[in-house]
This record gives structure tokens, C-alpha cells and sequence, in this order.
């Protein structure tokens, strides 16, 4: 794998954000973008932030439910990744993201740190999360997830105008190995997150 990813951990009112190296190996937290509430989603932002690391592809967190499924969170993503398809000529992955914020809390919380008042670290540890998993997997040969098509951007730009939810794929069966690398762990496995955390603990005291 050649070329830095950007890992996007799409929420309510932050936008957790981690980052690779050019060769695929590891994985850094890169902060956050905080939404405003009844504003549009801040893709200008986001493609800002990806221009400035020099990203080649975007690895944004699916929220299926715990049996793999869509949830109606997973409409905004999905038409989120969509749009953002239609905008730039970067690549756009979809990745399931399941537990990647329950092992980011329970990473912090090991290394004997609080998350109390740390919403933004714990976003952006999740995003370092779900991208390591996603390196990890294509270091055993395995591509995690679904690309965003461009004919998917092209119906979520027709259809935007008339719907502000977009629910692409809702109800869709569970993504062919999405969220597990071969061996069938998820990428919030505790090792990864035990990594990742160390990593945040690290750029916090530099």
C-alpha cells in the first residue's frame, strides 16, 4: 500500500480524524472538526484537512449494528461519502466501524487516563482505531470494506434536493468481511487499541 489514508469517525458533533503513513504501516490520531449544529456537513473542511496531510484515500466508519446491518446512523454516512465522492477525485471507502468507540474509552481508561472532558481525544483514538484495522488487514492481503461508486455520488447529488436524508443501502446485509481482518477479529480489537492509545498519550506529551 502506497500513499497516506485519512480515517474519518463521522459523529453528531465531531469528527474524529486519524491518519497513516505513506507506506501503509502506521496509524496517528489527527484531531478533530466539531460540527455546528443545522449546518451542513463540513466536507469543504474535511477536504481541506486531507489536502494538508497529502492523503490518497478517505476510510470513513460505517455504523452497522451489532449483527452487521444498517443502521438509519449509516443513511448519513453513506450519503456523506457519496457526496464527498462528487466533489474530489480521491477515493472514498466505507469500513465497519462497529466497537471502535467502546475500545477507544476502554483504551484511555487502561493507561489510567479519565475520559471525562477527552470527547475529542476518544473520537479521534477511534478513527486511529478503525484505521489500524484496516492497515493491518491489507498487510495479510485483505481490502476491508466497500468504495463509494461514483454512480452512488451521482444519484445522492440528483436526489439531495429532495431529501436531506439519502438512505443509500438501508436495511443491506452485512459487508463481506468489513470490520474483521483474516483471522476474524474486529478492528477494535484490544490490541490495536491498546497501540493506538499509547500513540494519542504520546502526542499529547510531545
Amino acid at each position: 500500500m502506497i500513499g497516506r489514508l485519512l480515517a474519518v469517525d463521522w459523529g453528531d458533533k465531531r469528527i474524529g480524524l486519524a491518519v497513516s503513513d505513506e507506506l501503509g504501516m502506521l496509524a496517528s490520531p489527527a484531531g478533530t472538526i466539531v460540527r455546528r449544529a443545522g449546518k451542513r456537513p463540513p466536507l469543504a473542511e474535511l477536504m481541506r484537512q486531507a489536502e494538508s496531510l497529502g492523503v490518497v484515500e478517505y476510510i470513513f466508519g460505517l455504523p452497522l449494528d451489532e449483527q452487521g446491518v444498517d443502521t438509519a446512523r449509516c443513511d448519513e454516512v453513506r450519503t456523506v461519502a457519496a457526496l464527498l465522492v462528487s466533489r474530489q477525485s480521491l477515493a472514498v471507502r466505507l469500513v465497519d466501524e462497529r466497537f471502535t468507540t467502546s475500545a477507544a474509552l476502554r483504551s484511555i481508561r487502561a493507561q489510567g487516563g479519565s475520559t471525562r472532558g477527552r470527547k475529542e481525544d476518544v473520537d479521534a483514538l477511534a478513527a486511529c482505531i478503525l484505521l489500524e484495522g484496516v492497515l493491518r488487514a491489507a498487510g495479510q492481503g485483505v481490502t476491508l470494506g466497500e468504495v463509494v461508486s461514483k454512480t452512488e455520488a451521482a444519484t445522492t447529488e440528483s436526489t439531495k434536493s429532495v431529501s436531506s436524508s439519502t438512505a443509500v443501502g438501508a436495511g443491506a446485509a452485512p459487508m463481506p468481511g468489513a470490520g474483521a481482518d483474516v483471522a476474524g477479529a474486529t478492528v477494535a480489537d484490544a490490541d490495536v487499541a491498546g497501540r493506538s492509545a499509547t500513540k494519542l498519550d504520546a502526542r499529547q506529551n510531545s
